[in-house]
């Protein structure tokens, strides 16, 4: 059996029990897709090999071909076209395994099928009683949309951060960066947080194999976020795009005001509580699976939480970097920053333009610019 038999519910989340002992199968399973001959061979690769391994190879190997498709091309944003698919993929392959071999599934089902949440609202009800791996193509729509308007499958996309970067970085030292960090650390994170949380799910269907009243509202909540997501994406992206235009043709969209455009950042709807509502989103979804897991195990806490602590630290990494160069180009931000939280709210008080006092211009000052004017006309 490529996962263990086990004698309590808590031991799955036990890590010398579950995972440890199949840790030599990462090293055998080159070998064997090498011998692989016909489907029915890789089949029975799939459905003997533990699923947590089967879903680090997979992890290691994306992050072989995201260092050797950046190094070509010198675009270091290659991980980032991965990070609205593969996590759903991982807990689409986690039900899909305990479907190939018969074991409860329905818990698996429903995780998986929190990624459909991800897809235009309107397609929910009509794809709500289907198994969610079969729907795979609508999974994460939300989140690859938003990454496509911003171009981000462009070819030649690149996040403006890494660039900003690389300037202040050697070339070598950048190299072991993308290696390390860019390539192979974010594959690998995009698998612990979603896969490992799915994985201890998964063992615990031993015990509870149907899908229970508090398994519907971990599910909820998860919705929730991803609505309040979908809300603050699209906030975000309404003002952005009446803010370029207005710095193209000068003139103000209808339902916009010209200081808010002037001030150059959205400070209103949800991002008049938190400076990055959509991060903060993000972060709990993943936060929620992981505490999902700890309710199926009855543990307080477990290691399938690595992920999520890992994903935690680095939003607040590169949402530091973000704002460090965001404070450089908008006067009012630091005044945003004092008021409102990174991303929970610090109030429930909405941001407040502060009052600018009017610029007091005397007569002399007025006579001096007159002057000036007619002398340029002389000229």
């Amino acid at each position: 059996m490529a996962v263990p038999h086990l004698k309590s519910i808590k031991g799955s989340a036990d890590y010398s029990v579950t995972l440890e002992p199949y840790i030599p199968q990462l090293y055998e399973l080159p070998s064997r897709l090498l011998q692989v001959r016909s489907l029915r061979d890789l089949e029975d690769v799939y459905v003997e090999t533990n699923p947590l391994i089967s879903g680090l190879s997979a992890s290691i190997a994306l992050g072989f071909i995201v260092l050797v498709v950046s190094e070509i091309n010198r675009n270091y944003s290659q991980v980032d076209r991965l990070w609205s698919i593969v996590p759903t993929l991982y807990l689409i392959h986690m039900a899909a395994w305990a479907h190939l071999n018969d074991l409860p599934h329905s818990r698996l089902d429903l995780i998986a099928l929190f990624g459909v949440i991800w897809s235009v609202s309107g397609t929910l009800r009509r794809w709500a009683f289907v198994k969610a791996w079969l729907i795979f193509a609508s999974i994460q729509a939300r989140l690859t949309y938003n990454y496509w308007r911003k171009g981000g499958y462009n070819v030649g996309s690149e996040d403006y951060r890494w660039e900003i970067v690389k300037k202040r970085v050697p070339g070598l030292a950048w190299f072991i960066f993308n290696v390390t960090f860019i390539s192979f650390y974010q594959s690998i994170l995009l698998f612990s947080f979603s896969a490992v949380p799915a994985y201890v799910i998964l063992l615990s269907t031993q015990f509870e194999p149907e899908i229970t009243t508090a398994d519907m509202l971990y599910f909820s909540i998860q919705v929730a976020l991803v609505a309040s997501e979908w809300v603050s994406d699209g906030q975000q992206w309404t003002y952005q795009t009446a803010k370029h235009q207005y710095y193209k043709d000068a003139r103000v969209p209808e339902g916009f005001a010209q200081d808010d455009l002037d001030r150059g950042f959205l400070t209103s709807g949800l991002w008049a509580y938190s400076r990055h509502p959509n991060f903060f989103a993000e972060q709990s979804i993943w936060f929620v699976l992981y505490q999902w897991a700890c309710f199926a195990s009855n543990t307080l806490y477990n290691w399938s939480g690595i992920g999520a602590a890992a994903l935690i630290l680095l939003f607040q990494g590169s949402t530091w970097l973000t704002e460090a160069i965001t404070t450089g180009k908008y006067a009012e931000y630091k005044e945003y920053q004092k008021q409102v939280g990174m991303f929970i709210p610090k109030s429930l008080k909405p941001y407040q333009t502060p009052k600018r006092q009017p610029t007091v211009i005397r007569t002399s000052e007025l006579a001096k610019r007159a002057q000036l004017k007619e002398k340029q006309k002389q000229k």
